[in-house]
């Protein structure tokens, strides 16, 4: 189970209050694997998936133009390619159905990516952000 810890905050309420949806939808298709219910979770969760990138990263891309973030094109191209992949784990979900190495792979391949995206890129927004409103 992933938790909401301090170093994941970017101090913008928006970004944090989505990142906390996105930590609460992986840890309900951690439990659900955890009593055996996993392969009938994961539509649920390719679904939020789904919107919720097109969703989120529309208003962190927002933030970033508003603020004139500099490393917008690299932030975008991380999105981007994270798109692909949540868009690889659907098809391969359609085409085979909810399999224990698919269920595997959405913690790995998104929880990870992007715990890791907000710790490494995401504080960086935001601290931009911060600066450009003082």
């Amino acid at each position: 189970m992933y938790q909401w810890t301090k170093d994941l905050e970017t101090g913008n309420a928006t970004i944090d209050s989505e990142h906390k949806e996105l930590i609460q939808a992986v840890n309900t298709l951690l439990e659900a694997c955890a009593k055996g219910k996993g392969r009938a979770e994961i539509q649920d969760t390719l679904r939020f998936l789904k919107d919720y990138v097109s969703r989120h990263f529309s208003h962190e891309e927002k933030l970033q133009l508003e603020s004139q973030y500099p490393d917008y094109a690299n932030h975008k191209r991380y999105h981007e390619g994270f798109k692909k992949t949540v868009q690889e784990i659907a098809t391969e979900y359609e085409q085979g159905g909810a399999t224990i190495p698919l269920v595997a792979k959405v913690n790995q391949s998104i929880a990870g990516w992007l715990l890791n995206h907000i710790k490494r890129e995401d504080v960086k927004v935001a601290a931009h952000i911060r600066a450009q409103q003082k």
